[in-house]
């Protein structure tokens, strides 16, 4: 931390003010003495036409190049936050304040503050936080041994190919095309890509009208739910099955049906007949991995055209299978509309990029497409633009090819630690995906092994979060491998071991 002096253009003699740079951060210097200023000028620390200090002596000051304050001061230029004069230096620019609204910080300390006459709980007609959900550190890329689920491994990204699909969204003319509100439509470059490069890998020619672009699988889900569902309908879920599935459509009914499992997916069994909408992960059965064989699914489809209810399909990770071709979405041999597909990029190419897509009957999309112009118009526009070119170039292919064979040598990898190490805990069978499901003794309780773990450097996810019935188990868990480094697997694994034995 460092005080800056500058010269006040007011006659009332010079300003001092705090500047802090942290050399050990990846922005750089000139970056943090540019956000510095800025923000010293918008909160009223720096007043209008205050006279900057020399580059000379601002670096004298600092303990920087002076070329590094140059740099700075001509960005404020360009941003208009200072104005240059010749011969007389930078100036705070006073236009940058002109409409900035001026209080008495100490009248606003109390806003929002715990000592509020009401309680939220009273006013609050939701209170989507108290839902059972997956909790993982913050800083769960600190850890050596992370085998959290659903991130990327850095060292896989395509970076540059990435940037440059980037830079190229951005040029003037993209910008003139993208910066526009779309109101309700999306990028038809995107859609295009989706339609002509990843559905028919999934077995799905569809017309562009059945293609609605979410912000990831998460938005499908919701706007899907909140289309089918009310508190007449019932919502069937695989047991285990995915958290924020049971959660969005806690919001709409309360008529939630655990639906059973087994070593192929989701079973046949007679709740279904209960169900309005039907959420299934055949691909792989999220969380426990396992594939639903052709025969079931055709069953499954057969039920659901008897019974009348809808199929929410989740294709997640249907691409990354290690012993053989993937099976055609299910959606590929339903009639009339009766399975409405779900995808995401956010498992091959990006979590943090929030890209999902939706797949159903014109008329379902059409209404799908409303409902999301109500809730947020369209994804971020820019976003769609360098995704479409990461597409159409064929990165996305590429990728695929790099992540399933990097991935299937760490699943290699687990497997055999998980054999050595743990030889008598179960591991659900598994043809692919990024995670793998172990059901360890009766007496385990994965919630305190978690706890363990994790003042040992190991995050591992407890498994009972997928449960929604009562008597739920609480010897499962999760472990993911795809953004934990090949050679920490086994070790990992290791002290895993140890601290289970330790329990």
């Amino acid at each position: 931390m460092s005080i800056v002096r500058a010269k006040s253009n007011d006659k009332m003699g010079p300003v001092d003010f705090w500047m802090e740079l942290d050399r050990a951060s990846p922005r750089s210097l000139q970056r943090q003495l540019k956000d510095n200023i800025s923000l010293a000028i918008v909160e009223g620390r720096l007043a209008p036409n205050t006279v900057m200090p020399a580059s000379r002596r601002m670096a004298q000051q600092l303990e920087i190049s002076r070329n590094t304050v140059v740099l700075a001061y001509s960005a404020l230029v360009e941003d208009g936050y200072l104005k240059a004069r010749e011969r007389s230096g930078y100036y705070v620019n006073p236009e940058v304040i002109e409409n900035i609204v001026r209080v008495d910080q100490k009248a606003n300390e109390n806003l929002g503050s715990p000592s509020e006459s009401f309680d939220w709980s009273d006013k609050l007609v939701l209170q989507a936080s108290k839902a059972r959900n997956i909790v993982k550190p913050s800083n769960w890329r600190d850890y050596k041994f992370c085998f959290v689920y659903g991130q990327l491994d850095p060292e896989i990204f395509p970076v540059q190919h990435w940037r440059k699909c980037w830079r190229d969204a951005v040029g003037v003319r993209e910008i003139n095309d993208w910066s526009q509100d779309l109101i309700d439509r999306d990028d038809p470059l995107l859609v295009a890509q989706i339609r002509q490069r990843i559905l028919p890998r999934r077995g799905l020619w569809v017309d562009e009208s059945q293609i609605l672009v979410t912000v990831g699988a998460q938005n499908a889900l919701y706007i899907a739910l909140r289309l089918l569902l009310n508190r007449e309908k019932t919502f069937g879920i695989e047991e285990p099955g995915y958290p924020d599935a049971r959660n969005i459509a806690q919001l709409f009914t309360d008529n939630i049906q655990a639906l059973p499992i087994d070593g192929k997916g989701l079973k046949l069994s007679p709740k279904l007949k209960q169900c309005d909408v039907v959420f299934a992960t055949p691909g792989h059965q999220s969380p426990t991995t396992v594939t639903m064989p052709r025969l079931r699914r055709q069953k499954l489809l057969q039920a659901a055209e008897e019974n009348d209810f809808f199929i929410l399909e989740d294709d997640y990770e249907a691409e990354t299978n290690y012993l053989g071709a993937p099976l055609p979405a299910m959606m590929s041999e339903a009639k009339n509309g009766r399975v409405i597909y779900i995808g995401s990029l956010s498992k091959t190419l990006a979590p943090g990029l929030r890209l999902g897509y939706l797949v159903g009957s014109p008329e379902f999309i059409r209404e799908a497409r409303a409902l999301r112009r109500l809730i947020m118009r369209h994804p971020p526009a820019n976003n769609q633009r360098a995704a479409a070119y990461f597409l159409s170039r064929g990165h996305h292919e590429s990728l695929l090819r790099v992540l399933v064979r990097a991935n299937k040598n760490k699943r290699r990898i687990l497997l055999e630690s998980l054999a050595q190490h743990l030889p008598d805990w179960s591991v659900a069978e598994n043809n692919g995906g990024s995670s793998v499901w172990i059901t360890g003794p009766d007496g385990l309780d994965a919630r305190e092994l978690a706890r363990i773990c994790q003042k040992h450097e190991v995050l591992i996810e407890p498994g009972n979060i997928h449960f929604m019935l009562p008597g739920r188990p609480y010897n499962q868990f999760r472990l993911g491998y795809t953004s934990i480094a090949a050679k920490d697997i086994n070790d990992g694994v290791q002290r895993l071991a140890e601290c289970a034995s330790s329990m």
